[in-house]
């Protein structure tokens, strides 16, 4: 991609350009604010760092590329952590100068920041990214900053300290001094008082005067002073003012030669006063498409889940867009039906019928549900492609898991990075709600290029444990400890001598991340695998983790053992027998989540059948399902009103419509209602489950052969 690169003079913004042209961009244009009086060095901003920007006009001769300036006039106005469009603020100032480039090099797609630590910043960045549709680069995020220093200076980053802010720092001692002269004492400070050792505490900020970007010259400061800001005696604040400097010539470049016109450009301009304009959509809906639209709802209050798809007529003509659209607005409807809307939602489950078509689905996507909407983050979001066609479904198909406060903390980094896959766009990594972390769903992605490994499924499948833990770790958590499910979706292009090894290499890499971390009470989690047409970006592997992070308060986890007594399912003629308890998997965490997975195969249907004494009887399958599932609820003291979600995935070598299948679980329910087991059925209401045709699932990767599989998630909190 081509680049503007964001410049403070910092080495962090050098760095970053340093790594844009490793991962194979190209830096084309450079872009920096700095205060409307120059011989102001230091700004109160919490954006910018301005110290030394006397300097910065020579970077433009020292790369030989443009560099674009603006004079801050704003200042910080909008100080929440998620950023809005804000008039007067300081980072539409970044607005007007990144718009100016853009308009004078349409080429640039990108814009790189030299963001570490600061979410602050970052944020800001990205949220200009989205409005002017440019990615961000930001390749130092979240890396070991001990490392990264180490790393800077060994590939040539010259700097000096031109502001400190720390104990342990000076002014008259420290300010002018190279950075690979301090690093030993900034790591030693480390130690002593827990400083960044990048600075990204604010306890010093850098001048960059030399690296291999610039080609043309280097940086020689001739005279300097010292500002002293704050004489205080344990932290004293001081910053340096660059006197006179003059620009030493690289190579055999003539010493004489003049800087070359037109490289450096003043942005003028005011930012925008109003809210910017969005796309609008068209609402309506032909009145056949509305007639397929089919609902569930779980019964649970406070957490729940929504879910729409369509019947397919046989007749229908409608394509992904207008199938999509359909179910987006009907999920709209029925959260302002409850009282909720987009910012509400925790998840999405975005199933397709054509992984060819995600361009279509993604645009149809973005149109309704934004980071405007959303405004304490947008859902994490899983992406898949089922055989909805061929289960007569229409080609859309929506899960939304709701919540009814703003409790939330969502994960969302747009910026491209060497930490885990970037989110371009209204989806988020993870969202974190009561206790219970919603992981988007993870491929094999390699995080600086957003480009698959193309090893293999086995290699997918490590890169994408990898970026889950990378994300688990910012929740202060690990997904070999902290996990209670992992769902992993498997490609039909899978072949089956790498599909059989991936439970195996899952469990190993499980381990190692157990023993390096040293953690104790680990989790035990459920895994299910699921077998689908196809992936984005034609992965082999997705995975989907859910975790249980502990809040400090509370206290150790524990599994709830069976609390009651056994149930008389007699009229639906069962006799409780070991099999039935083996069939489901169940895990219990501190008496607050219940998740079970129920696999029905081949065999277990003939066993069913056969204990009924009613060979080929289908209905008997959705009863023991029910059965099984509200016998798990009972004896772990939950109920049905605790349910978030019930999907019962299909396998569509079943040979069952979705329209029989359905009828057969809700008398299932019906049934159990009028037993009082705790279940309450209204039958003018939606069912509380939703059915997910699938090509397979199991409980390993090696047998993907159940027929049916329940997957249950209970929640008391």
């Amino acid at each position: 991609m081509k680049v503007v690169a964001l410049v403070s003079g910092g080495k962090d913004s050098c760095y970053v350009m340093m790594k844009c042209i490793e991962y194979g961009h190209e830096i084309v244009a450079l872009a920096n604010l700095l205060p409307v009086d120059d011989s102001v060095d230091e700004l109160d901003s919490y954006m910018y760092q301005t110290v030394g920007h006397q300097i910065i006009v020579s970077y433009a001769e020292c790369m030989n590329v443009p560099l674009f300036r603006r004079r801050i006039r704003g200042s910080s106005r909008h100080q929440k952590l998620s950023y809005q469009m804000t008039p007067d603020d300081e980072v539409e100032d970044m607005f007007v100068l990144l718009s100016e480039v853009k308009r004078q090099i349409p080429s640039i797609t990108a814009v790189s920041s030299g963001a570490i630590a600061s979410d602050y910043q970052r944020l800001r960045v990205e949220s200009i990214c989205s409005r002017l549709g440019l990615v961000s680069l930001a390749f130092l995020w979240k890396q070991d900053q001990t490392l990264l220093l180490q790393e800077m200076i060994a590939n040539g980053i010259k700097a000096i300290l031109v502001k400190v802010a720390a104990i342990g720092l000076d002014p008259s001692k420290h300010l002018g001094k190279d950075l690979a002269f301090m690093e030993p004492y900034l790591l030693q400070l480390k130690e002593l008082y827990g400083s960044n050792v990048c600075g990204e505490g604010g306890e010093y900020e850098t001048l960059t005067l030399d690296c291999p970007l610039f080609t043309n010259a280097r940086i020689v400061l001739d005279d300097f002073q010292v500002v002293l800001h704050s004489p205080d005696s344990i932290a004293p604040v001081g910053v340096l003012h660059p006197s006179t400097f003059h620009l030493e010539k690289k190579g055999n470049l003539d010493s004489n030669s003049v800087e070359e016109p037109g490289l450096v450009f003043e942005v003028q301009g005011d930012g925008p006063n109003t809210s910017e304009s969005t796309r609008q959509r068209d609402n309506g809906i032909v009145e056949h498409t509305r007639n397929r639209v089919k609902l569930s709802k779980t019964e649970k209050e406070n957490t729940f889940s929504i879910c729409c798809w369509l019947e397919d007529s046989g007749v229908s003509s409608t394509g992904l867009k207008e199938d999509l659209e359909t179910v987006l607005t009907e999920i709209e409807s029925q959260l302002l039906k409850h009282g909720f809307n987009w910012q509400n939602v925790l998840y999405i489950h975005l199933y397709i019928s054509d992984m060819s078509e995600f361009a279509v689905a993604n645009e149809t996507y973005v149109n309704f549900i934004t980071q405007e909407k959303c405004p304490f983050g947008v859902p994490s979001r899983s992406t898949i492609q089922l055989p909805l066609v061929q289960a007569g479904l229409g080609k859309a198909y929506l899960e939304v898991l709701v919540a009814n406060d703003q409790s939330k903390r969502v994960l969302h980094v747009q910026s491209i990075s060497s930490w885990a896959p970037s989110c371009i766009g209204p989806y988020s990594q993870a969202t974190l709600h009561k206790s219970v972390l919603h992981m988007a769903g993870q491929l094999g992605l390699d995080p600086p290029t957003m480009n698959l490994r193309t090893e293999g499924a086995i290699a997918e499948l490590n890169q994408a444990l990898t970026n889950s833990e990378a994300i688990a770790e910012s929740f202060r958590c690990s997904i070999s400890s902290s996990a209670i499910l992992f769902v992993v979706f498997c490609s039909a292009r899978t072949n089956q001598s790498e599909r059989n090894q991936l439970h195996e290499k899952f469990v190993t890499f499980l381990d190692l991340a157990k023993s390096s971390r040293r953690v104790s009470n680990v989790l035990d989690p459920i895994f299910l695998y699921i077998l689908v047409p196809d992936l984005p970006k034609r992965a082999l592997v997705e995975v989907k983790p859910v975790l249980y992070v502990k809040d400090d308060t509370e206290t150790e986890h524990e599994t709830i053992q069976d609390q009651s007594g056994e149930e008389d399912y007699s009229n639906w003629g069962y006799k409780p027998e070991k099999w039935h308890q083996d069939c489901v998997q169940k895990r219990v965490v501190d008496g607050k989540i219940c998740v079970a997975v129920l696999p029905i195969s081949a065999e277990i249907m003939r066993k069913i059948q056969k204990a009924s004494g009613e060979e080929q009887q289908l209905e008997r399958v959705p009863r023991f399902c029910v059965y099984l599932l509200n016998k798990t609820l009972s004896e772990n003291s939950f109920s049905w009103q605790d349910t978030t979600s019930l999907r019962i995935h299909f396998s569509t070598s079943l040979g069952v419509s979705v329209e029989r299948l359905s009828d057969l679980f809700e008398i299932a329910f019906k049934e159990l209602s009028e037993m009082s087991h705790g279940v309450r059925v209204d039958g003018s209401k939606e069912p509380m489950f939703n059915l997910v045709p699938v090509l397979g699932a199991g409980n390993s990767s090696a047998s993907l052969d159940n027929l049916i599989t329940c997957e249950l998630f209970a929640l008391r909190l």
